[in-house]
């Protein structure tokens, strides 16, 4: 199985699944504000997201899938503080 490298993942890439996960927990929050612009912010990353050029350059896409949720998520929680 293909071990994939923390460095393998674009930094774009990360940047983008951090800003994802922040419009969702925007989204999520009770009552939120400007839900219309929120849920397309969300569909407009979800798709930059799906087809971003470094999914044709790797073989390990489910696992690399994975570590970049870890990744935004880390990302996300590191630009909240």
């Amino acid at each position: 199985m293909e071990r994939v490298d923390l460095l393998d993942l674009p930094d774009d890439l990360v940047c983008l699944q951090a800003a994802w996960y922040r419009t969702y927990d925007a989204l999520a929050a009770p009552r939120p504000a400007r839900t219309t612009v929120l849920r397309r912010r969300l569909y407009a990353l979800s798709v930059r997201l799906r087809w971003h050029p470094y999914w044709t350059r790797t073989a390990a896409v489910p696992m690399a899938r994975a570590e970049l949720r870890r990744q935004g998520q880390l990302r996300a929680l590191e630009g909240a503080r």
